[in-house]
């Protein structure tokens, strides 16, 4: 039987999502405790590994049984053996033509940062601190030029082993709710640090010292020395990821940290 589940965690405490040897990893923790309710080894794939201190509310995976437990206990037996930092939101059985990677038809992030003079003590862990003044405008305007299919490889992470850097961005919004900045981008699939790499110059636009002209060559470039600094960890989720209609998976009613709509 194949059984998807919905996943959520925050991501300080591991060194990614991805199963490592002797280091601490979502994937670890979830097979550990899947493999116990399950009473058998529990191997599992995911919708898309992310990296050391990211979270995420919309994570989902998938793993083969042989013995049978209803959805509801998948998730209530699964998250008393995990760490209170990671939770299943929910289970299904799928078909076999269901795949946690494969049948995504896109995965949405979201980067938010606190834009303030101190740090935050109740949300320390929840997004990042950047200082200045940034102008919203700029960056969306600059966030636009990414829309649609185009090589990458300016935001691709130096340890990235994709064949291919070329993506899809459905879309980029950048967006200011009080104190916190919001970058919402969705594509068909993502490159090993491409979302904070895409922040981190957009930051440098939405600051005044480079211009969008600059972005726009950094981004035709291909080349990512020329691009600005990787964004910091700390604010970015994983909030959503599609599936064809034909699988039915039960949808969460929010995208992202409760304190933003």
């Amino acid at each position: 039987m194949r059984i998807a589940l919905g996943i959520e965690y925050e991501g300080r405490n591991y060194a990614g999502f991805q199963r490592q040897n002797e280091k601490n990893s979502v994937q670890g923790e979830l097979e550990r405790a899947l493999s116990s309710i399950a009473d058998e080894e529990v191997l599992l794939q995911c919708a898309g590994r992310t990296d050391a201190g990211v979270n995420a509310t919309g994570q989902v995976v998938h793993i083969d049984v042989t013995k049978e437990r209803n959805d509801r206990a998948w998730v209530m037996g699964t998250n008393t053996m995990l760490p209170k930092d990671i939770a299943v939101t929910w289970a299904k059985h799928v078909p076999d033509t269901f795949h946690a990677r494969f049948s995504a038809r896109a995965r949405r992030y979201r980067y938010i940062l606190q834009n303030t003079l101190y740090r935050p003590g109740v949300l320390s862990h929840g997004l990042s601190v950047y200082q200045g003044n940034f102008d919203i405008e700029k960056m969306q305007t600059a966030a636009l030029i990414l829309k649609g299919e185009h090589d990458f490889a300016s935001f691709c992470g130096a340890d990235d082993e994709t064949r291919s850097t070329y993506r899809c961005v459905h879309f980029l919004e950048v967006s200011r709710h009080g104190p916190f900045i919001v970058f919402d981008i969705a594509a068909n699939a993502f490159l090993n640090h491409m979302v904070r790499n895409i922040v981190g110059s957009l930051l440098m636009v939405g600051s005044g010292s480079r211009e969008i002209t600059w972005f726009e060559e950094v981004f035709k470039a291909c080349d990512r020395s020329k691009a600005g600094p990787t964004a910091k960890p700390g604010g970015l989720y994983l909030v959503d990821v599609t599936y064809p209609f034909e699988f039915q998976l039960p949808q969460r009613d929010y995208i992202g940290p409760l304190w933003l709509p």
